[in-house]
């Protein structure tokens, strides 16, 4: 196969599968056959392409693909005539859209999509999993690892979850405003999830970046639908502070910078300055919300490049709030963090010493937390067990790396 024809198959494949996903689904109603239907599709242009040469849009040759796909597949179910119909009708509309040239021209579905992953006759616990993978296309072992669950059990909840869409006639559609506030909330949790997986970088550096960008993709389209909810500002201002740090989180040796160590003139300036606009702008709404707080605070730490330090007294402040309004493990950690910063290391040691040791025996943030803290104690002992245990449990080999320097500093 010439790579060109693989190369581009893949690149369509990662780019585009949640919004093709999103398309065909919303009109099947059937998320599975849509998965097939696509799958079938990229399997098809494996071997198609490579003869016949990479077609213009590629995008538009799996859509229209997929679409036969989906089609045949419909025949072949038992299916009532007015289902049958109602996928025809459906599936005409988009091939009208595609004009002689092959362009496709389809609306982005992945919003309601994400809505229905979070209906109340889903499990909840499964929500951000499902939208993880149906919209962002994120594989069940990689969803797995996030959640700290057997990769079967995942793949099992999640098709349970898309047979329950298709079966209980689940609409792709934004719900009206009595039902909006907690599918909200799942829906903004989901997209934070799946900025923090590109953040992360479980899967390589292009990957990592092109699942953050869509995140953010996400967030702005879920903003201009919802205009006025605040945490759904808070969450675009928050992914952008972070956002806005990226290229300083390495050096130029690819070596790992922690936040307090980045050069600030690395940060984009624009980034900033906008992620403070949405900031103010959800403030104005008077409904703080925890997607708001954790903005706050990425915001009191992008104030550096202007003051020159840290306001740790403000982020005490703030990870007070976060840990009342949403206690997570995350939050509890890096709350200890700061507070051993702002006050003393023994005082952040005992914020945790707080925590259920079964919950964080296997969360590295908290080892790596812990190790610092005690090296900052005088505990080297100590200090250099933790760090260990941190390093174990780090995916990231500049992690690793950084961590491993932080234990040879503590042993000598």
């Amino acid at each position: 196969m010439p790579p060109d024809a693989g190369r581009a198959a893949e690149k369509v494949a990662r780019q585009s599968y949640g919004k093709l996903i999103a398309f065909l689904a919303a009109r099947s109603r059937d998320v599975p056959a849509a998965e097939d239907a696509l799958s079938e599709a990229l399997a098809s242009a494996l071997r198609v392409w490579p003869e016949r040469g990479v077609p213009g849009n590629p995008e538009a040759w799996l859509l229209v693909a997929a679409r036969r796909n989906l089609m045949q597949a419909a025949r072949h179910r038992t299916v009532e005539a007015n289902a049958q119909t109602t996928i025809s009708v459906a599936f005409e509309e988009a091939e009208e859209r595609m004009n002689e040239a092959g362009n496709a021209v389809f609306p982005d579905e992945r919003l309601k999509l994400l809505f229905a992953c979070t209906h109340p006759a889903i499990d909840s616990s499964v929500h951000t999993a499902l939208m993880l993978q149906t919209v962002l296309g994120i594989e069940a072992k990689t969803i797995a690892r996030t959640f700290v669950i057997a990769p079967e059990a995942m793949s099992q909840r999640l098709v349970r979850a898309k047979v329950k869409i298709r079966d209980a006639g689940i609409p792709f559609a934004v719900p009206p405003h009595p039902a909006l506030p907690e599918r909200l909330a799942a829906v903004l949790s989901a997209i934070y999830a799946a900025y923090g997986l590109g953040w992360d970088g479980l899967d390589g550096e292009n990957e990592r970046h092109s699942l953050a960008g869509e995140a953010i993709w996400l967030g702005r389209a879920l903003l201009a639908v919802l205009p006025n909810e605040p945490e759904a500002v808070g969450l675009l201002s928050l992914m952008l502070h972070c956002e806005a740090r990226r290229s300083a989180r390495r050096d130029s040796n690819g070596r790992y910078v922690p936040l307090d160590e980045q050069d600030t003139a690395a940060w984009n300036a624009i980034m900033i300055a906008e992620a403070d606009a949405l900031l103010r702008k959800a403030g104005s709404f008077d409904r703080f919300g925890p997607f708001q707080c954790q903005a706050a605070i990425q915001s009191v730490h992008a104030a550096r490049r202007l003051s020159g330090t840290t306001d740790w007294q403000a982020l005490t402040t703030l990870y007070a709030a976060l840990v009342m309004m949403k206690p997570t493990l995350g939050a509890r950690v890096s709350q200890a963090a700061v507070i051993g910063r702002a006050s003393s290391a023994a005082a952040g040691l005992e914020q945790l010493d707080k925590l259920d040791r079964r919950n964080v025996a296997a969360y590295q943030p908290y080892w790596a937390v812990r190790a610092y803290l005690q090296a900052q104690a005088g505990d080297k002992a100590a200090a250099a067990d933790a760090y260990m245990t941190a390093i174990g449990l780090s995916d990231s080999p500049a992690v690793r790396d950084f961590l491993a320097g932080r234990l040879r500093g503590v042993q000598r």
